[in-house]
């Protein structure tokens, strides 16, 4: 029995000594691709445990999407190089040897790909740093957009119209982008309302306030604010300052407080007023003061005469 057990033991050494490929620089043996194998499978369910880990620490409450996304994204990038290294140290391939006879194609390559090594780098500056996150809302070049996934390379964001743009990370890290959810779950939007003189400011005021405190949209943590702006040259100028969490449609809920606003101002006999140019044509020169003609001029036979008014 002891004498089976030994030839099994022998042959199973031999089995995993056994040579695939061989030659100078790259040995493979049964022993070491089991191993290759091995280390990507403890890889894959390390990915696994550290999702779970993140989802249900704190007490069971999850992270933000960003932030999850973000510390897989680096234990990924850094358990794969470690993998990398291992898996061609088990191989026989000798990287620090490698890595001196490739300096003058790595050399080569950073001239050829200086873009390429470029957006790299603010890849990794992009997912350290976390200035852009998965979830966040952001403003490039007057485009709005949903960050989708953050690479090593690029960054996808989803406009509003459910279009994807594949942006270069360099871009992100070089120009001005507006994150309009990094700091406060909550962002801060006006509007800008003009009302004819003589308006009651109080009441307009009032009618503004309930129109944004009652959007289903507008945060109702955060209460509207209305403000009357300044003193135009034919309206007062009123502003709605109000809050809320869905920045991506925010277009869409400004468009919904217009619509009511207009329809508040009709019900209550608000007046928006508008610029109005009158024309006097004829040999008499008008001289005209707020809405009323006060007084006539001078007689000028071939001459038309304009007044600007601002009344409603």
């Amino acid at each position: 029995m002891v004498e089976v057990l030994e030839n099994i033991q022998q042959w199973f050494t031999e089995f995993l000594s056994y040579r695939i490929w061989a030659n100078d620089f790259f040995r493979l043996s049964v022993k070491s691709l089991l191993q290759v194998l091995l280390l990507l499978a403890s890889a894959r369910y390390g990915f696994w445990l550290l999702n779970r880990i993140i989802m249900r620490s704190k007490g069971g409450e999850q992270y933000y999407e960003g932030r999850r996304y973000t510390i897989l994204q680096i234990s990924k990038y850094i358990i794969y190089t470690v993998v990398i290294v291992v898996a061609l140290e088990t191989v026989g391939v000798k990287v620090t040897a490698l890595l001196a006879a490739s300096t003058a194609l790595f050399v080569g390559l950073g001239l050829g790909l200086q873009d390429a090594f470029k957006d790299l780098s603010s890849g990794v500056i992009i997912l350290v740093e976390r200035t852009l996150s998965v979830g966040d809302i952001i403003q490039l070049e007057n485009q709005i957009g949903k960050v989708e996934a953050v690479g090593l390379r690029t960054t996808t964001v989803r406009t509003r119209d459910d279009i994807l743009i594949i942006v270069p990370n360099s871009k992100l890290t070089n120009e001005t982008v507006i994150n309009l959810t990094h700091s406060e779950e909550t962002t801060r939007f006006s509007l800008t309302v003009s009302v004819a003189f003589g308006s009651d400011t109080q009441k307009v005021a009032k009618i503004l306030y309930d129109i944004a405190a009652n959007h289903p949209q507008a945060d109702d943590k955060e209460e509207p604010l209305v403000l009357l702006k300044d003193f135009g040259d034919s309206a007062l100028i009123m502003e709605l300052n109000f809050y809320t969490r869905d920045l991506f449609f925010i277009e869409q809920i400004k468009s919904d407080l217009r619509f009511a606003i207009d329809k508040e101002f009709f019900e209550n006999q608000i007046i928006i007023p508008f610029p109005q140019r009158t024309v006097w044509k004829g040999p008499e020169r008008v001289t005209q003061f707020g809405n009323g003609i006060v007084g006539a001029g001078e007689i000028m036979p071939d001459e038309d005469n304009e007044s600007e008014n601002g009344a409603v």
